[in-house]
Order: C-alpha cells, then sequence, then structure tokens
C-alpha cells in the first residue's frame, strides 16, 4: 500500500534512500528452542534497492506517523506480523548522511517465533539466531548499526520484597501470594530483552530473593528461587557477586551502594513506567549505574 511517504530522498553523502519522512524497521526477537534470542530477518527480493541483502522488515514513514507505527505497519505488510502479538521495547535512530533523513529501528519481543507470511519485497523470511547475523550478507547500513543493536546475556536478580512492595495491591496481607503473583508474572515474561545503560541484555535467567514470611511462596518453574537465611540484601548482595553479568532489580538505594562496581541496577524510576525509552545515568562516582523506565519492569510492577 503507497503512502505519502513513498518516494527517494537524496542525501548529504551523496546516496538516496528511500523515505521522504525517513524510514523505520522492526528488530523482532523471540526466544529459539534452547532459549537463546533468535531476530525475523528478511532476505530482500533482487529487484527492491538493496537486493539480494539481508536486513530487517520495513519500510517508509508516512508524514505524521510515529516511526513504531510505521515500523509495525510495515511487518505487517512485508511479513504478516499481527501487532497484537509484540512487546514494543525500544528504539534506536541513526542519521547515516548525517542530515535529517533517519532511520529508526524499532525493538520488540515476542513470546514465541511468529508465523510470517512473505510479500513480493521479500525471496525469504527467516528466524536467525543472533550469533548468527553478522555472517549474513546484510544490507550495509543494518551492519553498521548491528553491533550497537545486539544483546548480551544477563541474569536478572530480583529483590522480591522490594518490587512486591512497589505497588499498592494489599501484598502486606499475604506476602507468600505477592511473591508467587511476581515468580508466575516473571515466567510470563521471560526470555525477553532488557533495554541497558550501554546496549540491550537479552535475559534468559532469573533469580528471585524472597525473605521473611514470603518465603513461604511455591516455587514456580521457570525462574530460580532463593530463600534468604537472614538479611535479603546480604543474600542479593552474594547472589549479585557469584553472577558474571546481572542485572539487580531494586529501588533500594542503600543495597544498590552495596552492589559490585559495574553492576546494573534497575532503579525505583523503572517501577511505574511502561513508556520504553534510553537508560537514566547513575551516579559519576564508581559503583552501580541505575537504568530508568523499562517495560519489563512495568509489566513485574502490574497487579
Amino acid at each position: 500500500m503507497r503512502g505519502d511517504g513513498d518516494g527517494w530522498v537524496h542525501c548529504a553523502d551523496g546516496q538516496r534512500r528511500w523515505g521522504r519522512f525517513g524510514a523505520a524497521g522492526l528488530l523482532l526477537r523471540a526466544p529459539g528452542p534452547a532459549g537463546d534470542p533468535v531476530l525475523l530477518l528478511q532476505h530482500r527480493a533482487a529487484w527492491t534497492h538493496h537486493g539480494g541483502c539481508w536486513g530487517l522488515p520495513g519500510g517508509a514513514r508516512n508524514s505524521g506517523e510515529s516511526a513504531a507505527d510505521a515500523a509495525v505497519r510495515e511487518a505487517g505488510e512485508e511479513a504478516g506480523i499481527d501487532p497484537a502479538r509484540i512487546q514494543l521495547i525500544g528504539e534506536r535512530t541513526a542519521h547515516p548522511a548525517s542530515d535529517t533523513w533517519s532511520f529508526t529501528t524499532v525493538l520488540a519481543d515476542a513470546i514465541e517465533p511468529l508465523p510470517v507470511t512473505a510479500n513480493q519485497e521479500s525471496a525469504e523470511l527467516r528466524w536467525v539466531g543472533e550469533a548468527e547475523v553478522a555472517g549474513l550478507d546484510l544490507h550495509l547500513e543494518f551492519a553498521a548499526s548491528w553491533p550497537a543493536l545486539r544483546t548480551r546475556a544477563v541474569t536478572l536478580v530480583v529483590d522480591a520484597a522490594n518490587v512486591v512492595g512497589s505497588v499498592p495491591d494489599g501484598w502486606w496481607r499475604d506476602r507468600a501470594g505477592a511473591a508467587e503473583r511476581l515468580l508466575r508474572r516473571l515466567v510470563a515474561t521471560l526470555p525477553c530483552t532488557l533495554v541497558l545503560p550501554t546496549g540491550y541484555g537479552w535475559v534468559r535467567r532469573c533469580v528471585v530473593v524472597l525473605e521473611g514470611r514470603a518465603s513461604t511462596a511455591p516455587d514456580v518453574p521457570g525462574v530460580t528461587v532463593v530463600r534468604a537465611p537472614g538479611s535479603g540484601d546480604d543474600t542479593i548482595v552474594q547472589v549479585a557477586r557469584a553472577e558474571p553479568d546481572c542485572v539487580v532489580v531494586t529501588a533500594d538505594r542503600g543495597l544498590r551502594a552495596r552492589l559490585r562496581t559495574g553492576t546494573t541496577a534497575l532503579g525505583s524510576s523503572a517501577l511505574g513506567s511502561s513508556a520504553p525509552g534510553p537508560s537514566a545515568p547513575g551516579p559519576s562516582a564508581p559503583g552501580p549505574s541505575v537504568v530508568g523506565p523499562s517495560t519489563l519492569l512495568a509489566r513485574l510492577a502490574s497487579p
């Protein structure tokens, strides 16, 4: 379907690019059979611009259309992706010619590799393991942006008392029940992409620390539960030290200060917002960096 954004733009570097108002593409991740991330890639038909290369489903933005709306629309047209089955994570915009033309990569997750239907612009659509992407013949500008878009494996360490306590849903009347609800929300959410201060993480493993009366909550398959014998904070510090690359979910400033330097912490500002966005920098002094609004944390904080 043609829109008012269809058309070529001659950019400052002498190249022509498609999209009178810029362009957008959908980078859709899902867990593969072993839980590692796979991406939906498009092998562009030979007759298209940059035909024969691999890239993202995407295309021109129309006037007044957001990057997210454009990317989701194009993924529907070119790959048959149902927007109701994806969760938007965030955006990353590039100006490859250092002028006004831009391409926005819209990141999203699905709970499983979705069925796809190719249109005439695709020679093939394929779910590709993230580790295999760099080995394909990529569209030049996608190849340039890929290192900043790929994920690294991280373990999520959750301070259950802090997360549960952020939602006034009567958790104090049944701490074990509130903890169990949190565990089940985590299982329903993971694996997933997480916005980090420098790039993106793929959360495949999650450790939840319970303390006090919440410790009687039952185990839920898919999440590792650690029951603190005493102080929950002490146990979280120990668990975080044992993980090579972890993200600690807590708004407790005292606990964050005890984490080893280089550990990422998701702060209290993340617990109440569902809007994905750039990470908020943490304190400049040595210590853990603190991430701002996070779609994942908003889902965990939902009753």
